[in-house]
């Protein structure tokens, strides 16, 4: 501890620290492993007595291991909304509590499932390679795209984002219907179950969902042929609910029409397969962030600290397990 500053153990670090650790640095005192010479367990050891607030970002897992040498952690805080990184079940076992991002950025995200939609369907990055490249004069016009409007999209999970996602598309005049864990009363979308029936019933798939152990790989090669080969996938969730080879084999063989994609299984590392695609669209994982979205971050991962070491309640706890 530095004079009177809590201390915070920093796990990534989290690009928000990266921007604003000025900032937080004049609120807490951040013990960092990365500028240690120690190995991370040692490190970990050797401030275990001191330790009860950490903050991480989604890169960082926060395994038992992690937990074990941490006997005095009480709080976790991380910079992302998913929360497959951390151990939930030895957190609640130790007392740990854990907050995450909430819908800080759902209105960002859904504006980039949006955005990757619109560029597949009307080829907009990949025409704009063809015009940089002066193929217009060389070949002519350009291949047409499709449509938005009138469209049936399926949207994988109806939390805050999906629910943003889903009053766009709505907005463009798309037809929507939704799978998630549960029916939700107060949305007015047709609700599928399954996710087979609901990639049979859609022209395109908007992934919005967790990554749990019930939906890691849940789009497999059998949701692709169900969805068919006019059918468009948007990932902005996590990789690893994609399985990525089939995903790759179901575009070379054209058994789907086109993916756009912020998440991936290995990041930073992309199938070399897709990078030759123009049927692909791809952004490295950056849906989540603006510089608008970073701000209300910041803010909100300090006083999740403030409300933890003042004893008070937290925002976005995640209670779910």
């Amino acid at each position: 501890m530095a004079g009177d500053l809590p201390n915070v153990l920093l796990l990534g670090p989290p690009s928000v620290f990266k921007s604003y650790e000025r900032e937080f640095s004049e609120k807490f005192y951040f013990l960092k492993p990365w500028e240690s010479s120690i190995p991370l367990r040692q490190f970990l050891s050797t401030h275990a007595g001191s330790v009860k607030a950490a903050f991480c970002s989604a890169s960082s897992r926060v395994t038992t291991g992690v937990l074990q040498n941490l006997p005095e952690l009480r709080f976790i805080v991380t910079s992302s909304v998913g929360v497959d990184h951390i151990d939930l079940h030895e957190c609640k076992r130790r007392g740990v509590k854990v907050a995450n991002a909430g819908s800080i950025f759902s209105e960002d995200v859904a504006d980039a499932a949006v955005g990757l939609l619109i560029d597949v369907l009307r080829r907009i990055s990949a025409a704009n390679r063809f015009v940089k490249a002066g193929l217009w004069h060389e070949n002519g016009g350009y291949p047409l795209g499709h449509k938005l409007g009138g469209k049936r999209v399926g949207i994988i999970g109806m939390g805050s984002i999906g629910l943003d996602v889903a009053k766009r598309l709505n907005a463009f005049g798309c037809i929507i219907s939704y799978t998630s864990r549960n029916e939700k009363p107060h949305v007015k979308f047709p609700f599928c179950p399954n996710i087979q029936e609901l990639a049979a019933k859609s022209e395109i798939l908007v992934i919005c969902c967790a990554l749990t152990d019930q939906t890691r790989h849940m789009i497999d090669k059998s949701v692709m042929l169900a969805l068919g080969r006019d059918g468009i996938i948007v990932n902005i969730a996590r990789g690893a609910i994609v399985n990525e080879k089939d995903l790759v084999e179901c575009l070379l063989q054209q058994e789907i029409a086109g993916v756009g994609l912020d998440v991936f299984e290995n990041e930073p590392n992309v199938p070399e397969e897709l990078l030759e695609l123009d049927n692909v669209v791809m952004t490295p994982h950056h849906a989540v962030m603006t510089e608008q979205s970073l701000r209300d971050l910041y803010e909100l991962v300090v006083r999740n600290l403030d409300a933890f070491f003042s004893n008070k309640p937290l925002m976005f706890e995640v209670t779910r397990v």
